[in-house]
């Protein structure tokens, strides 16, 4: 057998119920793996190893009663994971990535921990996050930055940086992101991942300090539209599986037998049209040039499309130049009104307080203003997409991005003090909205979207830094896209 690390998740999954390997086993090797990699990856602020085995020994005590005609086992019987530490789980503190709150352990598990800890995941701890899941970068003052498995010196993304470095350097077999803007498809872009955001509604939200537009998702990261598909199978709960037969593209839920969609991420999708846009609705305010690698990686997601028999065309959508103001206004409101002890908001970094700030002076008329046109941004843009079965852009304007570039700080290992932090606030924003300029557009329409690694710098596979294409469907649309992945060899 493979390395257990070198197995898909859908491989260990099966080796785990048959009792080809234990529970006790798979976690230690992971564990092994953590211990010796996260140092210089920066994946994992903490470890939870001791009540990892002591959950693995449950699970394999578990697996010998079903063995006796006892309980079933749940569909991830001790299955490696971990959360991200904007998560709760009980018993660990969720420090939000932020150094201005008190760091006490979780009272209880948050609704994504206790879904998949239900399903029988073994949670090996929590990962990177940029403070409170507001940047595109996973860069904080209490840890280390998470790094990119393929060129340390670059950032795995944000804000689910850290569980994507971790997933794509074999320290986990799959797990969940959530995000709000981008936070599943950007680091799955930087780390060579597929990358799941589900539509609004599909599964339980992810966590946030506040999301008054209902932005937030959560989704899996994995390297396989298969081993997305397994894990999405235990986020989506029973009511909301898709039909066996599968949807149509933006076919709403209907009564029937239920799937998976494990089972039908391996069915070839139909041939579809496929629109193509660099349009971006940030352009108004940063006008966005795509690099020659990301303009590559595109043409690379066409050929493969259109090798696969689908048609793709220009998608010429239109944005209204007021999207910045409303988007940044809903995305941050949250931060305003997170509880934070006067004495301790100089802890904060310089773009959560700056953005803190404003939120707190904002009136609340302004804010329901922002929704409201958020609110007719969404259905004028769902009218676009709807001309096409998917539409297609690059998942990212630029490459994965060097550790420290968006905040201007040069460092090394460690984290740094404010007065190294060269870019303000306004700058820092501005470059991650250029360097993801097609990604939080989707979280506002409530699509589902995938990003998908079919392009690397160096010309193959491992070679440079992966870059990837993102795929936005419709409603109900996410066993297509998963197809899509799969019948393009991810």
């Amino acid at each position: 057998m493979a390395e257990i690390h070198e197995l898909s998740a859908v491989a260990l999954r099966d080796a785990l119920r048959s009792g080809e390997l234990s529970a006790r086993q798979a976690t230690a090797h992971f564990l092994d793996r953590i211990a010796a990699s996260n140092p210089h990856l920066g994946a994992f602020i903490t470890v939870t190893a001791e009540q990892a085995l002591a959950d693995a020994a449950a699970a394999d005590t578990r697996h010998a009663r079903a063995a006796t005609k006892g309980p079933a086992l749940p569909l991830l019987h001790a299955m490696p994971t971990a959360f991200k530490d904007l998560t709760d789980v009980a018993g660990v503190v969720t420090t939000h990535g932020s150094a201005a709150l008190e760091h006490k352990p979780a009272p209880a598990d948050g609704a994504l921990a206790a879904a998949l800890k239900g399903a029988g995941v073994v949670s090996l701890g929590k990962t990177q996050v940029p403070e409170f899941g507001l940047t595109a970068y996973s860069e904080n003052r209490i840890a280390p930055p998470s790094r990119n498995p393929y060129a340390l010196s670059r950032s795995s993304g944000g804000s689910s940086g850290g569980s994507a470095a971790a997933v794509a350097a074999g320290l986990l077999p799959f797990a969940p992101g959530s995000d709000g803007g981008g936070s599943i498809r950007i680091p799955a872009a930087a780390c060579g991942l597929v990358g799941l955001k589900p539509g609004r509604g599909l599964v339980p939200a992810g966590e946030s300090t506040g999301d008054p537009a209902r932005l937030v998702v959560a989704g899996p990261l994995a390297r396989s539209a298969a081993d997305a598909a397994l894990l999405l199978d235990a986020l989506v709960p029973p009511e909301n599986a898709p039909q066996a037969s599968g949807r149509s593209p933006g076919q709403p839920h209907a009564a029937g037998p239920r799937g998976s969609y494990l089972q039908l991420a391996g069915q070839d999708p139909p041939r579809l049209r496929i629109g193509v846009s660099l349009d971006s609705p940030w352009q108004a305010v940063f006008p966005n040039t795509a690099d020659r690698e990301a303009l590559d990686a595109l043409a690379a997601g066409i050929s493969l499309l259109e090798a696969a028999g689908h048609q793709t065309g220009e998608a010429a959508i239109r944005y209204d130049n007021r999207y910045p103001g409303a988007f940044t206004t809903a995305w941050t409101a949250g931060v305003g009104s997170a509880r934070i002890a006067p004495q301790r908001e100089a802890l904060l970094t310089p773009l959560t307080r700056t953005f803190r700030r404003r939120a707190q002076q904002r009136s609340a008329a302004k804010l329901d203003e922002a929704l409201g046109f958020l609110r007719q941004f969404e259905r004028d843009t769902v009218a676009q997409f709807a001309a096409w079965d998917l539409v297609l852009s690059p998942a990212l304007a630029q490459t994965p991005r060097p550790v420290g570039w968006f905040t201007g700080a040069a460092h090394g290992d460690g984290y740094w003090p404010a007065a190294e932090r060269a870019t303000d606030a306004d700058e820092d924003y501005r470059k991650q909205c250029e360097f993801a300029p097609w990604s939080s557009l989707v979280n506002v329409c409530g699509l589902p979207a995938i990003s998908i690694p079919v392009h690397w710098t160096g010309g193959a596979p491992g070679s440079g830094v992966p870059m990837g294409i993102q795929l936005v469907g419709r409603q109900g649309s996410e066993a297509l896209l998963l197809q899509v992945a799969a019948q393009l060899g991810f």
